[in-house]
């Protein structure tokens, strides 16, 4: 006759990362990378020490170990979990029934939103992975290459419908895109720039039409 089940497989489960977890083990985990955020933007990734991460999260040094191998890969999953979510965001955007300017303010407005809501996460992502070319964005290299490549598809497409100039190329219209939100976070990240709702905005608004400028037909 078969067993029957035991207690511990009735207990409420959740997948993260492909792995089913139990809610409390998701919840201790999510409160180490939440922790982990902090200690990176203020102390920096070099600097930081598992130690500190336990400390900051509350919880034993050894926990830590428990989910994650090393500080690197706290920080590589980080990075993955929000890159995923911009891949996404431009993909959808690439599907949509809007303009190629339209699109191109959704990738944008994703950006800056994330920045917004969650400036600490978004400080480590380009302090520490997408400006570290040697180390961890190297790592990431095909991962960051796919959000430049969803950009540049969408500028294609449009010169494709006529809709921007044929003679720029689309990949260095995709660099120029990335690198103009960059350096917008980077002012509000050293504090170079004022960062309210409307600025925030303004800023969508802003970088989306520099662009675009330089990309759609020339009048006559």
């Amino acid at each position: 006759m078969a067993k029957a089940p035991r207690e511990r497989e009735a207990r409420p489960k959740s997948f993260v990362m492909g792995r089913a977890r139990t809610v409390g083990e998701v919840d201790k985990r999510r409160q180490i990378l939440d922790a982990a955020v902090r200690v990176f933007a203020r102390q920096g990734f070099h600097s930081t020490r598992v130690s500190d991460i336990a400390d900051e999260a509350g919880v034993a040094y050894g926990l830590v170990y428990h989910y994650f191998t090393s500080k690197d890969q706290v920080l590589n999953e980080l990075f993955s979990e929000r890159w995923s979510l911009l891949l996404a965001a431009i993909e959808e955007a690439d599907r949509g029934d809007g303009t190629p300017r339209e699109k191109l303010a959704h990738a944008a407005g994703f950006i800056i939103d994330s920045y917004r809501h969650d400036p600490e996460l978004m400080k480590v992502i380009i302090v520490e992975v997408t400006r570290a070319a040697n180390s961890f964005g190297r790592t990431h290299l095909a991962e960051i290459r796919r959000a430049y490549d969803g950009i540049a598809k969408i500028v294609a497409d449009g010169q494709s419908q006529g809709a921007f100039r044929p003679d720029v190329d689309p990949n260095f219209a995709s660099m120029s895109f990335y690198g103009a939100i960059e350096q917008l976070l980077s002012g509000w990240i050293f504090e170079l720039m004022p960062a309210d709702v409307a600025d925030f905005d303004r800023a969508k608004e802003l970088v989306v039409e520099t662009i675009c400028c330089g990309l759609e037909p020339r009048p006559g």
